[in-house]
């Protein structure tokens, strides 16, 4: 069973994808091969650009599915090869949770973002997780 652990902005934060640019780049630092799901090719190309734009100086070696990389991006589903983190940027909980270790999930600071992920949040407990938030200021 996977650690669940939702990350809430609070005030203006910059948004859900700096955010995940931001703990993407931080896991990546600490060794870990994430996969990023995202809810469309449209969004997972924003994300793609924004991992080289974010921050000035950073660097996160990534790609889109099916490249190859630490930090590989995609909407249909994870990689065949695995990876240990997955960044879930859906507004639902994907099925394939169980194949990594820890599930990260980012709730920005509108009603929407923040009903969908009550909704996740009930999903994973009744899934039998018991998920961790962690508040985050500006």
């Amino acid at each position: 069973m996977p650690r669940v652990d939702f990350y809430v902005l609070e005030g203006d934060g910059g948004g859900r994808q700096l955010l995940a640019c931001r703990l993407i780049e931080k896991a990546s630092t600490l060794g870990h091969r994430i996969y990023v799901h995202t809810a469309s090719p449209a969004e997972a190309a924003r994300l793609d650009d924004l991992l080289w734009t974010f921050r000035a100086g950073s660097f996160v070696p990534h790609a889109t599915l099916p490249g190859e990389a630490p930090v590989r991006i995609g909407h249909q589903g994870p990689p065949a090869d695995g990876a240990d983190v997955l960044v879930n940027l859906t507004a639902s909980v994907p099925e394939f949770i169980d194949r990594f270790e820890r599930v990260v999930e980012l709730v920005g600071t509108e009603a929407t973002d923040k009903e969908q992920a009550r909704e996740r949040f009930r999903d994973y407990r009744g899934r039998g997780l018991e998920p961790t938030t962690h508040n985050l200021t500006p």
